[in-house]
Order: C-alpha cells, then sequence, then structure tokens
C-alpha cells in the first residue's frame, strides 16, 4: 500500500473580521506580498509565479489581492468589464425559476450579520450574473451548484468583475458540469476511483465492496467545495488554489480527503449507505493546507493522461482538459494594470476627440442637410447618379466574370 508523505505544518494565528485564520509567519508572508505585486507589476505580468503563489501554504492572503490576481489568472482585463445586466436579462430566459429558486436557497452562503437588505441586493445581482453568462453563451446549461460558485466571486469581487470571471470559468474549468447530460460530470468523477487505487489498494477495494461509488462527492466538485465547506475563508483558499490549477484538480483534493478519513471509512460497516453517509459529510477540522499540497503531489505523481491509460478513461473527451493548455497558453502576454489603465485612458481620449472632431464637423454642416438635395444642386444629383451608374456597370462586369468562374466563386463574397 502506497502512502503520501505527511508533512509538518508551522503556522501561525491572525485575527481579522471573519475569526481566527491561519498564515504563514511574518518573514513568510512579507516575501510572499512582495513576490506577488512584483509579478503583477511585471510587463508581461509573471503569471506563473502568480500560480504558485496561489497554489502555495497560505494562497493569495487577503480578498485585496484575490481582487488583482484571480482576473490575471483567468485572463480577465480589469479595465474592460461587461456592463451590469439590464432588467431585460431576465425575460423569458428558460432558466430564470430555477436560478432565482437556488438563489433563495442560498443565504447561507452569506456572511453572518449581513444585514438583510444588503443580502437582498446581493442575492439580486447573483440572479443577473448568472443570466448574463449563461445568456451570452447559449451553448451552456445551468446546473444546480453553479450559484454556489456564483456567489463566491460576487463577494469578493463585485457584480461585473464576476461576470467576467464566471465567463470565464463556465468556458473552461466548470465547462463538462455545463451540458445538457450529467455524462461529462460522470466522466470527471470516474477519476476518483483510479486515484485511490494508485495510493491506497485497501481502501479502494473496501469501497468497491461497498459500492459506494463516486456521488458522494458530486456536489464537491461541481461547486469548487463552496456548497459544503463551513467557513468561508477555507472556500477562498480552495478557490485560489482550483483557478491557478488544472481543472481536474477538485477531483485530486477530493481523493485527498477521502485518503485522510481512511481509518473513519475502514471501521465503518461496509455498506453502501452507511459509507455515502459518512463521506458525503465533511469534517469541520480538516487540515486545508496539508490537503492541498498532499493533492498537488497526487496531480504530479498521477497526472490525468496516466489515469486515463489506465483506468480507460480516455474513450470521453473532455472539454475542460482538452481546452486548458490553450487557456494556460492565453494567460501569459498580459498587460499589468497600470498598462491597461494607461491604455484605456488613451483610448478614451482618442474616442473623446475624434467625437469632438465629428460634433464640429457635423455642425459646420447645414443644418437641414436635405437642401443639399434640393432643386439648387441638380448638378449633385447629376454627378452622384453619374457615378452610381458607372459603380453600377463596374460591379456589374465583375459579378458578370466571376458567374464565368463559377457560382460558388460569387457566392464566396457574399
Amino acid at each position: 500500500m502506497k502512502r503520501l508523505k505527511r508533512k509538518k505544518q508551522n503556522v501561525g494565528v491572525v485575527l481579522n473580521g471573519n475569526g481566527p485564520v491561519t498564515r504563514e509567519p511574518d518573514c513568510g508572508r512579507k516575501q510572499k506580498l512582495a513576490e506577488i505585486h512584483q509579478a503583477l507589476n511585471s510587463d508581461p505580468v509573471d503569471i506563473e509565479t502568480l500560480r504558485r503563489a496561489a497554489a502555495s501554504k497560505g494562497g493569495l492572503l487577503t480578498d485585496e489581492l484575490r481582487r488583482k490576481v484571480w482576473p490575471k489568472l483567468l485572463n480577465v482585463n480589469v479595465y474592460d468589464l461587461p456592463h451590469k445586466p439590464g432588467r431585460d436579462v431576465r425575460e423569458n430566459h428558460k432558466d430564470f425559476n430555477q436560478v432565482v429558486l437556488d438563489v433563495r436557497r442560498s443565504m447561507k452562503r452569506f456572511p453572518k450579520g449581513m444585514p438583510a437588505t444588503e443580502r437582498a441586493v446581493l442575492q439580486e445581482q447573483l440572479i443577473d450574473i448568472i443570466l448574463e453568462v449563461l445568456k451570452r453563451n447559449p451553448q451552456l446549461h445551468y446546473y444546480q451548484g453553479y450559484h454556489d460558485v456564483a456567489v463566491t466571486l460576487l463577494l469578493v469581487v463585485g457584480e461585473r468583475m464576476a461576470i467576467a470571471m464566471l465567463h470565464t470559468l463556465s468556458k473552461y474549468h466548470l465547462r463538462d458540469f455545463m451540458d445538457p447530460t450529467m455524462d461529462s460530470t460522470k466522466h470527471i468523477l470516474n477519476y476518483l476511483m483510479p486515484i485511490l487505487e494508485q495510493v491506497d489498494t485497501e481502501l479502494h477495494d473496501f469501497m468497491i465492496r461497498a459500492e459506494v461509488g463516486t456521488i458522494f462527492a458530486l456536489s464537491w466538485l461541481i461547486t469548487w467545495y463552496g456548497h459544503v465547506l463551513p467557513e468561508f475563508k477555507h472556500t477562498l483558499r480552495l478557490y485560489d488554489f482550483f483557478m491557478a490549477s488544472h481543472p481536474l484538480m477538485p477531483i485530486y483534493l477530493a481523493a485527498t480527503i477521502v485518503l485522510h478519513r481512511e481509518k473513519e471509512v475502514k471501521q465503518t460497516e461496509c455498506d453502501m449507505a452507511m459509507v455515502h453517509h459518512l463521506l458525503s459529510r465533511i469534517p469541520q477540522d480538516l487540515p486545508y493546507e496539508l490537503l492541498i499540497s498532499q493533492s498537488q503531489e497526487l496531480f504530479d505523481q498521477y497526472p490525468p493522461s496516466l489515469l486515463a491509460k489506465r483506468a480507460a478513461l480516455q474513450s470521453r473527451k473532455s472539454l475542460s482538459i482538452s481546452t486548458f493548455k490553450a487557456f494556460q497558453l492565453s494567460t501569459l502576454h498580459q498587460r499589468p494594470d497600470s498598462v491597461l489603465q494607461r491604455l484605456t485612458k488613451a483610448q478614451d481620449s482618442a474616442t473623446s476627440r475624434h467625437a469632438s472632431r465629428q460634433s464640429g464637423l457635423e455642425a459646420a454642416l447645414p443644418r437641414d442637410r436635405g437642401q443639399l438635395w434640393g432643386k439648387g444642386n441638380r448638378m449633385v444629383k447629376m454627378a452622384v447618379w453619374g457615378l452610381s451608374a458607372t459603380l453600377g456597370a463596374a460591379v456589374f462586369a465583375v459579378a458578370q466574370t466571376a458567374m464565368d468562374w463559377g457560382p460558388e466563386v460569387l457566392l464566396q463574397l457574399f
């Protein structure tokens, strides 16, 4: 039986508005902050350093940093965000009723003590965010649990940036969950048992005998654990990790959690209902930093390509997996925010000058443009008619020649 080596944790504790949180020692924290800021200010942005920071112990440390780094990890330009959705986004949308029901039931996902009026405003924004992304991507299908991802983004980055980030996540990391059927989602879940088999054959065989399957991990996977974790700080830590990682990393974390609970599982009666009941409830005291580092080790040691070959999983094509390399490459040439801001201002200034010149030109023209075509401008009319006749003859000649070459040539022109 192969087991992962467990590393000792040496972290401090600090109090903030959300209660006690673990963090790195001060010197390591300061160094990490400096590395993140340096990576953000590099031109192009040093994405690899940001990914390492997001995945390493402590993650991105603060929500302020997440608002700067998350967009870079997803290749989102913060100076070119979508506008807030209008009321028309809710009109005649096939998923509207289901989205509203799910959002209304999401009260526990908002911070404790938040005033009801503020929460109500955020819930309305959450509905609009989801519907806007679905409207922009009609090929995507809403699933229950999608709102758990959306609300996490909303609470950290706000409405407009949440739309942009959810749009990207839906096209890449979450893409397999948004098919019209559950087939692609089941395919991702099917990676779980092969991972367990590589690390702990005895545990794997026990779960096979219990016929527990993998459905206990479904809500973990499709919500990026947002639906099942009691503490929002832990959800944020995992989102740091997942945004910087391969789309299959959540299933590696699921395997790591099961391995972490090996003794509990083996001591449970070998019965499907009993084992499912145990595994579907995530303990509140999980060592998240340890589990994250072990998940990365598992991924490095048993990559998806290896598991696919050994478990005959390669028969189904995963859009999340197949598009991931192209997505990673697209993030490598981003400009720092300071440059993007300067370019945006220059573009806005140029647009403003163009509009001003256009306005001046319009002012210089006669107010009644129709008088150009009045009785006093017959010469203008005649000139235009003559030019039109000449162009018309030329176009006819070109078309006739194209027809001589072949009808398909002409059709390609139009």
